[in-house]
């Protein structure tokens, strides 16, 4: 019941609205601002000038919602100019103010590039910008991401660390919820990261960082909500953006992209297709000090050799149709093709008491893997109106297909190099998952600037996993029941959500309320000696969420937000999974099917200048937290995630984009935050903190002669995230960039990691008698060499009416 307080609170928000507040009297001018696809610009600067000697009256900001109202107005003729960083400036006709107040339509913003009579590369945007309840990333921005990955992409993102296995983490916090166009992927963090990697950067537009989401979204993800933005264009007539990259890192890398659109009278069609080949090298050493099953000290050295080779290919292919001014269909077909094969050889040396050498171990890993994903998206829009009331829906399935073979083989020598035993053991994982989802929301713009929002949302999930493990003795096979199994897991949620904001003179607030309906069950079928066993579980929750943002000044310059969401992390199948998967003979990693969701409450206070500087204290408590745990098994180590009890976290950061001279800006991120965790650990408990501190800087260039440059880096500290302790890492990029063929094209060089400084290492603490530390050597220092084409003509539209026409209808391919 500890959710009671903070859903009294926002009710009590949301019903006080009801009460009539007292409008200042005079003259006022209002509208809204909004770019070519009617979604709201917020943040837009609005000028309001007097016409006689065009002197500036009075200036503010656009809300969320891209309305601004200007009051106590006296007579006479005025005009309004708008400016918006990517957007063509715009300047009204005179508007005339006799003792009545005016509200002006819909004001839209064209995009820079679209006053060209041809597609081209034109202005630069800002790398960072925020809003009230998020803060968006431009991609393209950053000339370093350039032939890089999605991955790669978000690895730069200010607040944003992703580690040596591709786990995210937010702003010092695990848990993150990724979005890919609004939409879960649903896929476990091994085949997310697979898949990001396979992403091209020049299909992304940008990234939303959300630590505290709005109710319209999904309650999952402890550490709030990363939604990647893909491209799509809703300019008339043909375009195109072709990319291809060429890497050297320790080995070479290349991809090739091609992103397609056209747009004639009531159809839009779209294509992004992307191909990659992508071989990395990785060294993990481990160190491990313990006691063996005698008491008796022992030591263990292991090296671990990665050289996956990874064959991508990426496909989405989808059509809006227009019905009508208001009304558009759209579908969607999503494909991904992932392939690789591995060798890994693996070296072990276990020391004894004396610190002498008592054996080796020699582990070749031999892997084919692969994960295919295919998709289809239907889509619906209506817009009954020019206020903004609309509703949508979206229907999704999903199938996933993913398989592993593998051949391990364990030959154990003695100090002086004669065979000791020696051991074959051969696997087959095929895996299966069908998802379902369906949802549809609605929105209707009411008086005194207010907007209510509502939606429902329900998916089933089922998946099929199997672990089939053989013993090969003497090219014999037989069957090794005590790792082979069968997991079914099926899940079904059910969310629906209300959503009301409204904006007073300089008093703001948005507040949310979430109810989401958990079921499900797990059943692990039996073999020859083990017994089945089954799990169900049901639970409902209420998750608010509650913003409030005031205007210290007039024009809007100076604005305090205060914020609050709860948010909860379900385990995710792969955790579920009670299967066992061998890295070598003394490493495995394993599910956990008695895993507990966590819940985490969120508070955020900050203050921003223009969308210039912001900075922000935010402090989140969780409860039931899962993180990646260490057992010990006699001279086996088992990774598996648990519930360690509770993480209480709380992080200072500043964010600023300066602007020191016309051709240099600077963005500058940086965050210390303190982690601490206690709770029941299976060999014991765990109690420890600690305070870290990273940055993220980047230096934008921009030259004559269509030549540009760029030099970013991030630093993080040392820090305490459960039972690992990581040590210091870093990395510095530079690009170099030209503008060709009448700035249809760019040329780019890059290198990433030029300091081959990035080396994810640490300690793994609060094991049982044991000391243990984990070093990584990973290929990141990377240079590439990119090209990229812009193609198409634009086709003049026809003029068309002021409201509701199909230049103005949102992109539906989510």
């Amino acid at each position: 019941m500890k959710i009671i307080h903070p859903v009294l609170l926002t009710l009590l928000a949301s019903l006080g609205l009801n009460f009539s507040i007292a409008q200042t009297p005079g003259a006022k001018i209002t509208g809204l601002v909004q770019d070519a696809d009617k979604k709201p610009v917020d943040g837009a600067t609005v000028v309001l000038i007097r016409a006689a000697d065009s002197v500036a009256v009075k200036k503010m900001l656009a809300n969320t919602a891209g309305s601004f109202s200007f009051e106590n107005i006296k007579d006479g003729a005025y005009k309004l100019k708008v400016t918006y960083i990517g957007y063509k400036n715009y300047s009204s006709e005179p508007v005339i103010i006799n003792k009545q107040s005016v509200n002006l339509p819909a004001i839209k913003l064209i995009p820079a590039s679209t006053a060209l009579k041809e597609v081209a590369v034109t202005g630069q945007k800002s790398f960072v910008e925020q809003k009230i309840d998020r803060t968006v990333v431009n991609v393209g921005a950053l000339i370093s991401n350039t032939g890089t990955n999605a991955l790669e992409v978000l690895e730069k993102t200010p607040g944003v660390i992703v580690d040596a296995d591709g786990n995210i983490t937010f702003k010092g916090k695990s848990g993150v919820l990724v979005l890919i166009d609004d939409k879960p992927t649903y896929l476990s963090a091994a085949n997310l990261a697979t898949y990001l990697r396979s992403l091209p950067s020049s299909s992304l537009d940008q990234i939303e960082l959300m630590d505290n989401p709005p109710a319209k979204y999904d309650a999952a993800g402890n550490a709030g909500v990363i939604n990647i933005k893909t491209k799509k264009s809703t300019i008339k007539g043909f375009n195109a953006i072709l990319s291809a990259n060429f890497d050297q890192g320790y080995y070479n890398r290349t991809m090739q992209s091609v992103n397609l659109n056209y747009r004639i009278n009531k159809i839009n069609l779209f294509a992004n297709a992307s191909y990659s080949y992508n071989r990395n090298f990785r060294r993990l050493e481990i160190d491990r000090n313990f006691n063996d099953a005698n008491g008796n000290p022992t030591a263990f050295k292991d090296f671990s050799y990665f050289r996956p080779s990874n064959y991508n290919t990426n496909l989405k292919l989808g059509m809006d149709y227009y019905l009508s001014p208001k009304t558009t269909w759209g579908v969607v077909f999503t494909g991904n093709l992932f392939n690789s094969h591995d060798s890994s050889p693996v070296n072990s040396f276990l020391y004894n008491k004396n610190g002498g050498l008592d054996s080796t171990v020699n582990t070749l890993n031999t892997s084919k893997n692969k994960f295919n994903s295919g998709g289809i998206n239907l889509n619906y829009s209506h817009q009954f109106d020019s206020t903004g009331k609309a509703l949508t829906f979206d229907l999704d399935y999903i199938r996933d297909v993913s398989g592993s073979d593998q051949i391990f083989v364990n030959d154990t020598f003695l100090p002086d190099g004669t065979l000791k035993a020696s051991q074959t053991l051969t696997d087959n994982l095929p895996g299966y998952i069908n998802i379902y989802a369906a949802k549809t929301d609605f929105t209707m713009p009411l008086k005194g600037k207010a907007k209510f929002e509502a939606g429902i949302k329900s998916s089933y999930v089922n998946t099929d996993n199997a672990a089939n493990y053989f013993n090969l003795v003497n090219n014999i096979s037989t069957i090794d029941y005590n790792n082979t199994n069968r997991f079914l897991y099926r899940e079904n949620i059910n969310a629906a959500y209300v959503n009301f904001n409204k904006n007073f003179k300089r008093f703001s607030l948005q507040t949310g309320l979430r109810l989401e309906n958990t079921n499900s069950n797990g059943h692990q079928l039996g073999n020859a000696i083990k017994a089945d066993s089954s799990f169900t579980n049901h639970y409902t929750d209420l998750f608010p969420t509650a913003y409030f943002s005031y205007k210290l000044d007039t024009a809007g310059h100076h604005l305090l937000v205060l914020s609050y969401g709860r948010r909860i992390g379900r385990p995710t199948y792969s955790s579920l999974n009670p299967f066992t998967f061998f890295v070598d003979k003394f490493t495995y990693f394993s599910g956990n099917p008695f895993l507990r969701p966590q819940f985490t409450d969120n508070y955020k206070l900050a203050y921003s200048y223009k969308s210039l500087f912001t900075i922000a204290l935010t402090y989140n408590r969780t409860t039931d937290f899962q993180s990646e745990t260490i057992i010990q098994n006699n001279n086996i180590f088992i990774s598996t995630t648990g519930n360690i009890g509770q993480r209480k976290n709380i992080d200072l950061s500043v964010n600023t984009n300066l602007h020191p001279v016309k051709w240099w800006t600077v963005n500058v991120y940086a965050e210390v935050y303190n982690n601490a965790y206690s709770g029941r650990l299976y060999s014991g408990s765990i109690n420890q903190s600690g305070s870290s501190f990273s940055a993220n800087a980047n230096n934008q260039f921009t030259f004559s002669n269509g030549w540009s440059a760029e030099l970013s880096g991030f630093y993080n500290s040392s820090g305490v995230y459960g039972q690992f302790i990581s040590i210091p890492t870093g990395m510095l990029n530079a690009g170099l960039q030209k503008k060709v063929m009448q700035n249809k094209g760019s040329i780019r060089l890059s290198m990433r990691d030029i300091l081959h400084s990035y080396t994810p290492s640490g300690q793994i603490t609060n094991i049982a008698g044991t000391t243990s530390s984990y070093h990584n050597f990973i290929d990141t220092r990377v240079a590439s060499l990119a090209f990229t084409y812009n193609l198409g003509k634009l086709i003049n539209n026809p003029r068309k009416r002021d409201t509701g026409s199909a230049d103005s209808e949102q992109g539906r391919a989510h």
